[in-house]
């Protein structure tokens, strides 16, 4: 864990990645609490005035045609046509739903940048930190940790608002693989920087 964490509100977003009904029901066990910690991070950004952007992953029906034969993720979803725009397993998670401040990205890949105008959206925000959770920690996360890192923004990871289906997997990655390329933190680090920022504000302003 990373032991100063420093926030510049108006230059990040939280990125929360494909919190969905579908892809929660893969993970064994219960993992409710994972997505009460997310809307409390949501809340907690929303309340700092962090750009909150949610990352969902669904299909038209034209896009599963898209999917090659030779994709292992997403070429059973389209033989099956799971993860159909307007089907239930799409849905957001019920304690975890979009706000009317926050922006949306629906992806057709593991990627959040992958087929989505999502790095474009954020520069032209001024944004340069990324604070990443989500499902799957092996998924949805780690391939946006990559990109982003390629890209060259500044990243955070919320360690205990992941989740994978691996807890093996899951700790690898939080333990030996992200610190390369991000600094991880906890939801209860994330909000008190946040409040940090907030009682800043409020003393310039006096």
């Amino acid at each position: 864990m990373t032991d100063a964490l420093t926030l510049t509100p108006s230059r990040t977003a939280l990125l929360l990645m494909d919190l969905q009904v579908g892809i929660m029901a893969l993970l064994p066990g219960d993992h409710t609490a994972v997505v009460r910690r997310a809307q409390q991070a949501h809340q907690a950004a929303a309340a700092a005035g962090v750009q909150v952007v949610f990352v969902r992953v669904a299909f038209t029906e034209a896009e599963f045609k898209e999917i090659s034969k030779n994709n292992k993720t997403f070429a059973p979803a389209a033989e099956h046509h799971l993860f159909a725009e307007g089907s239930p397993e799409v849905a957001f998670c019920p304690d975890v739903r979009p706000g009317p401040k926050d922006h949306i990205f629906t992806k057709t890949r593991t990627d959040a940048f992958s087929t989505t105008r999502l790095d474009a959206f954020l520069r032209e925000r001024g944004i340069d930190t990324l604070v990443l959770a989500g499902l799957t920690t092996s998924g949805v996360v780690l391939s946006t940790l990559r990109d982003a890192a390629d890209r060259d923004y500044r990243l955070f990871v919320l360690s205990d608002v992941c989740a994978d289906p691996d807890a093996d997997v899951h700790d690898t990655l939080i333990n030996s693989v992200f610190p390369t390329q991000a600094d991880l933190v906890d939801l209860e680090s994330f909000s008190s920087a946040l409040a940090d920022c907030r009682s800043h504000a409020a003393e310039a302003a006096e």
